[in-house]
């Protein structure tokens, strides 16, 4: 057979299910647990992804019908299923047999085997004994008519690979692009300490590495690799599946070795897990962030993270996307155990629907009994019979179905476009310009946590916020800036001067590009420009900074008299964490610092260029002030919006269903009822109830309303 590419095809509804492993279960209960799903309104289940020594307890012996009960029992109650390939969990066989396809976390440093993703996936070996097995697990269930996906491997990059051979793969990588040792050695600046190389060999292991563009070249390798690998997979699964059925895989947005545009690029859609606090974590208005409250992977607070994590999901293929893992109750540690408020497990779902998601799956349906993630909560608990939880999901499992279908196809809003770059993510972990708060320890998260900054801000504002990745920009400069009237670039450190001309041009066709410190300091190769920054910018921005300083203390603020531009209130917060001393052109200053010293330059400024502007903010944000942003943006750059909330605890969020009409999805993120006036007369999906405009719309505590406009 040929590749079978996806027809494109979905059920024509939401779908609603989580992650079942029947053979986890203390005792036989297949019948029980199906039925309870059905009851609850599954309409999809995950299985398979992780038991490769299940699937092939020894080498070339093979077990392939054990799942073929699951599958039937889900088809006769209407349960669709997506399977998993376990390539991300190899069985001790392998390792003890093929030690040399152990994946090596340093240089001479192999994984000890206990955990998962501990292969060295580009070894031939490795390859040939996971595609025998895919090959037979694709074979024996493509044609089976509750199978309507494949999912390959499970959440792939957690680790960069350190093999002898694929630090020669990097090697013969770099050599196909430099061409010769003499222009590496330029490119990278390698006469500092020294480090000229006279021929490919001397290139040093990666492990003490120093040098910022080999860093980055480095990075962009492993995630070409880990991309490579999942093509290579998808293109086994597609010759053997059915054309409605899709391929793809479970993506952890902040993989190590992963661009999540790159990966998913060959797959039909984005398939990812949405993990992120709860109970007080997803209060409004937000408190302070508690890090022992959460996981420490978890990197991360408060209900805008969840609403990042979505448009970042959106945003990898610009179109709907599957919630292949998301927590019904605690988040995998059995230190930190959070579970939900009522009606929190409801909200995250719609929420998620809002924002774009096409499935809403957990991770899992049943606590499990044994292994590393005893006691990351499922639907049912260690008792195995429904509670809380359950009746919850029940209750969102019967909304979904009775309103799902008429949510296929929603485009929510983009108010404000936010351009992710994970090359400035990359080399802002390898020189941050943070410091972790209370310490002298490097943030290796600073590029995280200004991106999570200004989202919070653009979030609190009421805001909608359009995730894109530098080469998703539209060649039509123009269209794009009609479509997108505000761009914000968070910590752009590595831009190329193509793209910092398309930035320029897009302020110049009537855009608004609001851009922060350690914008264009980086070329595409790394290497600091020589150049006064922000450098090709500068003409945009209207300033320019010879020096910047961190700061230990937060500075308050201080208003500029004749701000260049009107409609908002004065800024009110503070700076926090860090200084760009900005050189005043043809900007107007907005904000500036209320200090002896620091009190010489302006903290924000904006700028008017060509048919646009550009606003520049030197500092850090504190939550007021980055919420006072958000609310300037939208007082000055777009159009009213009735439906805008802010600075409470009810959040608005809208979009276009495929019919024409508008939709509104209403949160109140507390434990006080709320309530909002209709702007519109609306009909309450839900409920089937009308509202009149100027009536007000009632919210009770954690409390959700999808509203659709009734004209």
């Amino acid at each position: 057979m040929t590749d079978a590419r996806w027809d494109g095809s979905l059920p024509d509804k939401l779908l609603f299910g989580a992650a079942y492993y029947h053979e986890y279960q203390p005792y036989e209960r297949l019948t029980t647990d199906l039925d309870l799903m059905r009851d609850a309104g599954f309409s999809v289940i995950r299985v398979g992804e992780s038991v490769w020594s299940t699937w092939e307890p020894e080498e070339g012996v093979y077990d392939l019908d054990w799942l073929e009960p699951v599958l039937d029992g889900a088809h006769e109650r209407g349960i669709s299923v997506v399977v998993g390939t376990p390539s991300y969990a190899v069985p001790p066989w392998l390792r003890s047999r093929y030690p040399d396809t152990t994946a090596h976390r340093r240089t001479g440093q192999p994984i000890p085997y206990g955990g998962r993703q501990n292969a060295d996936f580009s070894h031939p070996t490795f390859r040939r004994l996971l595609e025998a097995l895919v090959r037979r697990i694709i074979g024996r269930y493509a044609p089976h008519p509750a199978v309507i996906g494949w999912q390959v491997d499970n959440e792939p990059g957690i680790e960069l690979l350190h093999n002898p051979g694929v630090f020669s793969r990097f090697v013969a990588d770099l050599c196909e692009r430099y061409g010769d040792v003499a222009t590496l050695n330029q490119r990278w600046g390698l006469t500092y300490w020294s480090h000229r190389i006279s021929a490919w060999d001397e290139l040093w292991p990666p492990d003490g590495n120093t040098d910022p563009p080999y860093d980055l070249a480095w990075r962009r390798f492993q995630a070409r690799l880990t991309a490579e690998f999942i093509e290579w997979q998808a293109g086994i699964v597609r010759r053997l599946a059915r054309p409605d059925q899709f391929v793809t895989t479970c993506l952890a947005l902040n993989r190590p070795a992963v661009d999540n545009v790159d990966l998913m690029r060959p797959l039909d859609v984005t398939a990812v897990n949405l993990y992120f606090p709860m109970q007080d974590g997803l209060a409004l208005p937000s408190g302070v962030d508690r890090p022992e409250l959460r996981p420490a992977w978890i990197g991360a607070a408060g209900l805008s993270s969840l609403f990042l994590q979505a448009d970042l999901s959106r945003g990898v293929r610009q179109e709907p996307f599957l919630v292949t893992e998301t927590h019904a109750t605690s988040i995998g540690e059995h230190s930190v155990s959070y579970p939900p408020f009522d009606g929190q497990l409801r909200q995250a779902a719609w929420a998620m629907v809002a924002r774009g998601a096409r499935m809403v799956e957990y991770w899992h349906w049943h606590s499990i009994h044994f292994g590393n993630e005893t006691y990351w909560g499922g639907v049912l608990g260690h008792g195995l019979e429904p509670g809380r939880i359950y009746e919850e999901v029940a209750r969102l499992g019967e909304e979904l179905g009775a309103v799902g279908a008429d949510l296929v196809g929603l485009e929510p809003d983009g108010d404000v476009a936010l351009l992710f770059s994970p090359e400035s993510r990359w080399a802002l972990q390898f020189q941050p310009p943070l410091v972790v708060p209370g310490t002298s320890t490097p943030d290796r998260a600073s590029y995280d946590r200004i991106l999570g900054t200004f989202y919070r801000g653009i979030f609190a504002a009421g805001l909608a916020t359009a995730v894109v990745q530098p080469d998703q920009l539209d060649a039509d400069v123009a269209a794009f800036a009609r479509r997108c009237p505000v761009l914000l670039a968070p910590a752009l450190y590595v831009a190329s001067d193509d793209l910092l001309t398309w930035l320029a041009e897009y302020v110049a066709q009537g855009g608004h590009l609001v851009a922060t410190f350690r914008t264009g300091c980086a070329d595409d190769e790394g290497r600091l420009r020589a150049e006064v920054m922000p450098g090709r910018l500068a003409p945009v921005a209207g300033v320019r900074y010879l020096e910047s300083s961190n700061m230990a203390e937060s500075l308050a603020l201080r208003e500029a008299p004749n701000r260049g531009m009107t409609g908002s209130r004065a800024p009110e917060g503070r700076a926090t964490c860090w200084a760009d001393g900005l050189e005043v052109g043809s900007a107007s200053p907005l904000a500036w610092y209320d200090h002896p010293h620091f009190g010489r330059w302006p903290a924000i400024t904006t700028n008017v260029h060509g048919a646009g502007h550009m606003t520049y903010v030197g500092t850090l944000p504190d939550a007021p002030l980055a919420n006072w942003l958000g609310d300037w943006i939208a007082d000055t750059s777009l159009s009213p919006d009735p439906w805008r909330t802010g600075g409470g605890s009810i959040t608005s969020h809208g979009g276009r269903l495929r019919d024409g009409g508008r939709i509104r999805f209403l949160f109140n993120w507390s434990w006080e009822p709320g309530s909002l006036v209709a702007p519109t007369r609306v009909r309450d999906v839900l409920s089937d109830r009308r509202v009149s405009a100027g009536a007000p719309i009632e919210l009770g505590p954690w409390d959700v309303r999808v509203l659709v406009e009734d004209l």
